[in-house]
């Protein structure tokens, strides 16, 4: 049985979708499914990128986007009343929570819908972040050197693995990022004879030429 690790964040609603989804998607296939909880913000820092969130107009369509999607889906989804947040303490509560070495899938459904599905309630406050953790019953103190650390652990594991986003699911040594990536996930898990041809042209395409250094735009 092939194991996926999937790659995390509370704070993205695009993990959340692909948390919901992900049991439909890959209905009727053999797996088993490894939860990894990482700090999105460090994949950010990591490879020099913005999120979503802190471009203006990409920020405005992805929340749009993802309403509409989980309306199309059939997942409850109710915008938290601000974000971004600070997820850390939801991050570290599910490491906490990791009994047999990561979390499981009942953990994260109730931090994912904590933050997702609370019908406008700040995700970060520290009440609700305690009710939620006595619910939850930790095996380890959140705010511990031992949950902080798992949470380090998970989220170098992850650029190790090429992990640049969130949702990312990776199995037998590939990358799958998205909600949308979930169908070629899907393939691959069923043996799909096409998809190995496909995969090895998606990594023979030439690097062109980047950006110009000092804000002039793309080379010419």
């Amino acid at each position: 049985m092939k194991r996926i690790d999937f790659y995390l964040d509370f704070i993205s609603p695009y993990a959340y979708l692909a948390f919901e989804r992900l049991p439909r998607a890959l209905e009727g296939l053999a797996y088993e499914v490894r939860y990894c909880p990482i700090l999105f913000a460090g994949l950010l820092k990591h490879h020099g990128q913005l999120g979503p969130a802190e471009i203006p107009a990409k920020r405005d369509w992805t929340y749009r986007q993802v309403l509409w999607l989980a309306q199309e889906l059939g997942v409850p989804l109710r915008m938290p009343a601000a974000h971004p947040f600070n997820p850390l303490g939801l991050l570290r509560l599910a490491w906490a929570c990791a009994r047999q070495g990561a979390p499981n899938r009942y953990v994260c459904e109730a931090l994912f819908r904590h933050v997702w599905a609370a019908d406008g309630a700040a995700a970060d406050d520290p009440r609700r972040l305690t009710e939620l953790a006595t619910r939850l019953a930790p095996a380890e103190e959140p705010n511990g050197d031992a949950a902080k650390q798992q949470l380090r652990q998970a989220t170098e594991a992850a650029l190790g693995a090429g992990v640049f986003g969130v949702p990312s699911f990776v199995v037998d040594g590939r990358l799958f990022w998205g909600l949308d990536g979930l169908p070629l996930l899907r393939a691959h898990l069923a043996g799909d004879a096409g998809l190995e041809a496909l995969w090895q042209a998606g990594a023979s395409v030439a690097q062109g030429r980047g950006r110009e250094i000092g804000g002039r735009g793309p080379a010419a």
